[in-house]
């Protein structure tokens, strides 16, 4: 086993290279010694269930390395419910729902087609990472010789669309008015779960690339702004009121305008900031440090309490348990929210946002415009072979700022600020600027770039 496929906050590699049918047999069966571990320890009390929830997304190899995966789980003795071909965020759902130990979804969420993978979840669907358990299980899965044993565990296969549909629609706005959205789902579990989810709905959808054939028409990545060409040429054609591209495991979305500008991911938190305020005032809203100051000012502005957290869902979902927040995003496109068991969902991220584009009756584009005060960067990245001592020369370099370590550095002055944070896999860093104007902006970015060097990427 190729012991470099554990990542920060999941498992991930190239079929079969890396990640294999054998792999996959002895992922589980760590796993399911590891997970129940964890039962006593969990807040919230004891699990109904031993067993592990196991979903899978659309890639042609996830069918049979979630197969494996059963069978190793079922061989350490521990029980299986197959809940089959989801979206990410159904798998939380269904931990929680069914009161299971944990649960296994294999994808490579935005990753090529050639990528496959598994993301971990203990009781209440709190997320196994490199510290909270998924080390323990790499040592375990490594360790083992071979994959071989008899698989005792039982076995359940359940479909739980319905009862999720359920779930995602209670949020709805009753009597919404006819909205007319394109959507593109990147060929990935998008195209499933909308038809089923908003069949019943006042939704009109034009469907985009909602076909699974194993490739992908475009990487399955919101975030890269070439993948919203698609999208933003539908929302123009068809006279859309907006637009919305996901990942390939639908627990990201990021959205276009009716003219087709994209929607930063972290204005799309600050314009629910009133909206979720409104449900629970004064109550904390959580957002990561990359997030433009917008975030922080709506909610100040409308009697909340900010929490600014590092990126990463496993910090953003423990700072959403540790305020009790009612929402919470981050600029990568996860949206986080307490009715959700403070897990992230997509799907119920365009539910609430559908919500407050039919209350205000306006267009998309004019609910945006106000929080567009502000000049950013994007998340820029540099090629640097020592991280740290460039990040500390950063934070020498602007010692007059205000200067944290939250996550990587990040010096604030009144007029701009910026974040640079290393990437857990790469030699890479990561660099964020925003700034009160765009020529204000070129210019910190051009002086930061002549420490950092050229972006790469």
């Amino acid at each position: 086993m190729n012991a470099e496929i554990f990542k920060a906050y999941d498992i991930r590699g190239v079929y079969p290279e890396d990640l294999s049918e054998d792999d996959a047999w002895k992922i589980g069966h760590a796993t399911a010694r590891f997970l129940p571990s964890l039962i006593k320890g969990y807040e919230r009390g004891r699990a109904e269930s031993t067993a592990l929830c196991v979903g899978r997304d659309m890639r042609t190899h996830s069918e049979p390395l979630a197969q494996a995966l059963i069978e190793g789980i079922r061989s350490a003795g521990a029980g299986v419910i197959d809940i089959g071909m989801i979206d990410t965020p159904q798998m939380y759902f269904a931990i929680n729902h069914l009161g299971t130990s944990g649960g296994i979804q294999v994808t490579a969420s935005h990753n090529p087609a050639q990528y496959n993978g598994f993301k971990i979840s203990g009781k209440g669907a709190i997320p196994i990472g490199i510290d909270t358990g998924l080390k323990e299980i790499k040592h375990l899965a490594t360790a083992l010789l071979h994959t071989k044993g008899n698989p005792t565990g039982p076995l359940e296969q359940r479909n739980l669309w319905p009862e999720y549909q359920k779930h995602v629609l209670q949020f709805l706005r009753p009597n919404l008015r006819r909205k007319k959205m394109a959507i593109d789902a990147s060929n990935g579990m998008a195209g499933k779960a909308v038809p089923l989810l908003f069949e019943d709905t006042p939704l009109d959808v034009v469907q985009i690339n909602f076909e699974h054939t194993g490739k992908f028409k475009h990487d399955p990545d919101p975030l890269k702004e070439k993948n919203l060409a698609q999208v933003k040429a539908a929302v123009r054609k068809d006279i859309c009121h907006f637009g919305v591209c996901f990942d390939g495991d639908a627990d990201r979305m990021l959205l276009v305008d009716e003219n087709g500008a994209t929607i930063p991911c972290d204005l799309l938190t600050a314009l629910l900031v009133p909206y979720f305020l409104e449900k629970k005032p004064r109550s904390a809203i959580v957002y990561d440090l990359r997030s433009s100051r917008v975030v922080m000012e709506e909610i100040i502005k409308h009697g909340g309490t900010p929490r600014r957290e590092r990126v990463g869902h496993a910090y953003m979902k423990k700072a959403m348990r540790d305020t009790h927040a009612i929402f919470g995003g981050e600029l990568s496109g996860h949206f986080y929210f307490e009715q959700n068991y403070y897990t992230d969902s997509a799907m119920i991220t365009l539910v609430h946002t559908l919500n407050v584009l039919d209350a205000a009756n306006k267009p998309m584009s004019e609910l945006i415009r106000p929080l567009r005060r502000y000049a950013g960067s994007g998340e820029i990245n540099f090629q640097v072979d020592n991280k740290q001592a460039k990040m500390e020369e950063l934070a020498r370099r602007y010692s007059e700022g205000q200067v944290d370590h939250l996550d990587g550095v990040t010096v604030g002055f009144k007029e701009w600020w910026f974040n640079c944070r290393p990437s857990n896999t790469e030699p890479l860093l990561r660099l964020n600027i925003e700034a009160r104007t765009e020529e204000m902006l070129k210019e910190k970015r051009a002086e930061i770039e002549q420490m950092l060097g050229a972006p790469v990427g």
